[in-house]
């Protein structure tokens, strides 16, 4: 009788550890796509990725470098210090984009230049992404906001 049970919940943990890992498997494959990783200009300089792929790249608008182009085509760099990023976007920017302002862009790295389909610009005075704000610190660049600010 003991050795039934025991198979019994042997067979019950093996069949609910197949299901986990099957649920996972089929997660992961349903998101596909929708996983962009972040990265610095540091990184992709350090180790350009491949042009299919598409990330999120963010930084500081380097000072001096916006132009704007025929339409609605924007060109700027994109820096955290260490290194910079030529970005170009085609869209309309966000109302708070500018130079020396936080930003994150979605989009495919093409022969050296970030193509961005998505622009985000910090949303009030004192927000920036984390990813942002650990590689500006990485790099020297960031200082706290005062307490209480």
């Amino acid at each position: 009788m003991k050795s039934l049970k025991k198979t019994r919940r042997v067979q019950v943990l093996l069949i609910t550890t197949v299901a986990l890992v099957l649920s996972f498997a089929l997660i992961f494959y349903a998101m596909g796509d929708g996983i962009n990783f972040y990265r610095s200009p540091s990184e992709i300089a350090a180790e350009p990725p491949p042009p299919t792929e598409t990330f999120r790249i963010g930084g500081l608008v380097e000072q001096g470098s916006l132009v704007r182009g025929q339409g609605e085509t924007v060109s700027f760099r994109v820096t955290d210090g260490g290194a910079t990023v030529p970005v170009r976007f085609t869209g309309v920017l966000p109302d708070l984009f500018g130079e020396n302002q936080g930003m994150i862009g979605t989009g495919k790295l093409v022969d050296g230049t970030f193509i961005a389909s998505e622009i985000l610009a910090k949303h009030d005075e004192d927000y920036m992404p984390r990813e942002v704000i650990d590689s500006l610190k990485e790099q020297g660049l960031y200082k706290e906001p005062p307490a209480g600010s």
